[in-house]
This record gives structure tokens, C-alpha cells and sequence, in this order.
């Protein structure tokens, strides 16, 4: 139906006029009696107004005068209900608008998804490198926090740090000696901050600001000073590549992001859960790869046993690979040593501490 009859109001008397009413392409004619055209309102300007049972009362959105126009046909007030988007006398609109947001939810749901699965760590890898000395200490600072409290599971405090009591402190120093030679070798942008711990197992931390915790467990496992020399040197390339840096904007997500671009580098949940993710060492083979390529290399620089890398690393993961924190997620270990291996080659090597050094080392944790 195209057209039908109505009562038209002009909104500036209060006349009641019977009106002709035409559905045109895009627009709605109204017309008196006579068929003098009194008006003509775009489908997309007419909305439903407020009227009684039975009728259908339509104005014109946003209009400056009060002018309404009344339909009882209930054919023709369907016919109008299809054409104009602001009346719903069917609920056709509610479902569409309701399917539209559901969809623009799963959209945006989706979004943020795809951004937190590829772009966050993509843009983790490319920021990471770019980040000032400065600002990488505070974060560093900060995960150190959320860190030291995990490790420190014995509530130590002061003394979960080695090397501080008077019977360890040639341990202390000889520890020093060791990171002097490997520090020269690297030349990184950022002193080496190193630290011996109370912890049994077997492994090595690296955070954000070139800072590496060293397990007691580490120094218990290796035979020799150029075992654990090794081990700190894999950890450097981690440091060298900025793996820990990567890792906490990646797991800390935009609102680290974000709110290290504003300055906030405590940044609430997001530190806590870059913190955890730290201590799980979730580093990628590829990244474990690289650092075992540039731990291997140092050792060399060093002049240190650049094979000693990958003969504790077969000590620590034997032959079955426990679940060891420096072997979660790597490659193969047999892989891993033929890889470092390769890089050695035949070379002098040095020990990294006489063996006078080496004892006091192995008690840097006598206290």
C-alpha cells in the first residue's frame, strides 16, 4: 500500500486536517483535501510518537514546530513502519539494533584479542630495544619488587642476598672478579647487577635493567668456576637482547604500555603478573637459542671454556630433561650443547677464577 488517510496537525494551530498520505520513494507526502501539498517529511526525519491504542502518531525528528501526523489504518501504519527507520511498532529495529551490538561485541572481543595475541608482542619487540637506560631501571626496579618477594619464600629479607657476612665475603668478591671479566667482554649499555640468593635450585634469573639472581643451587652444581661462568653468560645475552624487558611488556599487555608511556612504572596487576612470568622463564626457543649463540660467544671473548656452557646445561637436564626453569620450553639439550659446541671450536681457554677464588665462591652462602 502507498498511500492511505490521516489526521494532520501543522503544529502551529491546533486545526485537525484530514490529510491524503503518499509513500513516495524517500519520502512521505502529506496533502489536504483539496490536494494542496502540505508537507513532506524524509523517512529517515519521521519517529514514532507517544499515542494511544490503535494509533500511530508520527513527528519529525528534531523539528523546530510540534507537527504530528496521525495513522488508524493498520495496513498503512505497517507500510510506514517498513519504510522509516525511527519506527518500530514490530520490534524489527530492537532486534536489529540488538544483533548489531552483539556483533560489534564479538568484533571488538575479537579485536582485542588478535591485539593482545600478535600485536602486543610484536610491539613488546620492537619497543623493548628503544626504551631509555632510565626508564628500563625503573621497570626493572619495579618487577624487582614483585621478584624478590616470590623468591624469597623463606621471608629472609636482608639476608636472601649472599655475600654480605664477614665469612662471605671473599665468595663476594671473587663473584666480582668473575662478573669484571665477563661485564669487559659484553660492553653493554647498563652496568651488570648480579646477586647470589638462598635458593636450591639449579638456575638463574634475568630481569629487566641487566639484573641476574644467581641460585645458590647453580654455584653447588657446577664443577668449575667456567660452568657457572657459562650459565651467567646465557643469561647476559638475554640481558644483551632485552628477552626480560620483552617478556614483562608482553605479559604486563597495553596498560604497561600505556602507562609507561605516561610514566607509571609500577604499573598495579600488570607488574605482578610480568613478575610471575619472569620466575616461569617463558622465553621462546628462539630467544633460548640466541642466548646459548651469544653466551657461548662471550665465554670465547672472555677467554674463558666457551664448552662449559653446554656441559652444564647436560648436567642440569640429564637425560630424561626434568622440568628444570632453565630448560622449560628449550630446545633439545643434545641440540642445544652441539650448537654451543660449534660456536667454541678449538680455542685457549683460561679459568675464570684461580682455585683459591673458586673455593671461596662455592661459600658465598656459608652464613
Amino acid at each position: 500500500m502507498t498511500s492511505g488517510a490521516g489526521i494532520y496537525f501543522d503544529g502551529r494551530t491546533s486545526a485537525r486536517r484530514d490529510v491524503r498520505v503518499t509513500l513516495a520513494a524517500d519520502t512521505l507526502h502529506i496533502d489536504g483535501a483539496d490536494g494542496r501539498p502540505l508537507a513532506q517529511w524524509r523517512y529517515d526525519d519521521v519517529q514514532e510518537l507517544t499515542a494511544p491504542a490503535g494509533v500511530l502518531r508520527l513527528g519529525r525528528h528534531d523539528s523546530a514546530t510540534l507537527e504530528r501526523l496521525e495513522i488508524t489504518d493498520v495496513a498503512f501504519a505497517s507500510a510506514i513502519d517498513v519504510r522509516a527507520i525511527l519506527v518500530d511498532r514490530t520490534g524489527a529495529l530492537q532486534r536489529r539494533q540488538r544483533a548489531s551490538v552483539i556483533g560489534w561485541t564479538v568484533a571488538a572481543t575479537a579485536s582485542l584479542l588478535a591485539v593482545a595475541y600478535f600485536g602486543v608482542p610484536a610491539l613488546a619487540d620492537r619497543l623493548a630495544p628503544l626504551v631509555p637506560v632510565a626508564a628500563e631501571r625503573k621497570l626493572g626496579d619495579a618487577v624487582d619488587l614483585q621478584v624478590r618477594a616470590r623468591l624469597d619464600n623463606r621471608h629472609l629479607g636482608a639476608g636472601f642476598a649472599c655475600g654480605a657476612a664477614p665469612s662471605e665475603r671473599a665468595g663476594r668478591a671473587a663473584l666480582d672478579k668473575m662478573m669484571r671479566r665477563l661485564s669487559d667482554a659484553a660492553q653493554l649499555r647498563m652496568p651488570l647487577t648480579t646477586e647470589v640468593v638462598r635458593r636450591r635450585e639449579a638456575n638463574a634469573v634475568t630481569l629487566p635493567s641487566a639484573r641476574i639472581y644467581v641460585f645458590e643451587g647453580l654455584i653447588k652444581t657446577a664443577a668449575n668456576p667456567d660452568e657457572l661462568a657459562g650459565v651467567i653468560a646465557h643469561e647476559i645475552g638475554h640481558v644483551a637482547h632485552h628477552d626480560g624487558t620483552k617478556a614483562v611488556l608482553q605479559a604486563g599487555g597495553l596498560s604497561l604500555l600505556f602507562g609507561m608511556l605516561l610514566g607509571d612504572f609500577i604499573g598495579g596487576g600488570a607488574v605482578v603478573v610480568a613478575a610471575k612470568t619472569v620466575l616461569q622463564s617463558s622465553y621462546s626457543r628462539r630467544q633460548e637459542t640466541a642466548a646459548d649463540a651469544y653466551g657461548a660467544a662471550l665465554m670465547k671473548k672472555a677467554g674463558g671454556d666457551a664448552r662449559a656452557l653446554g656441559t652444564i646445561l647436560a648436567k642440569i637436564g640429564g637425560a630424561t630433561e626434568p622440568g628444570m626453569a632453565i630448560l622449560r620450553d628449550h630446545p633439545e639439550t643434545r641440540a642445544r650443547i652441539a650448537a654451543i659446541d660449534r660456536i667454541a671450536g678449538p680455542h685457549p681457554a683460561h679459568p675464570f677464577l684461580d682455585a683459591a677464588d673458586w673455593a671461596a665462591l662455592q661459600h658465598i652462602c656459608a652464613r
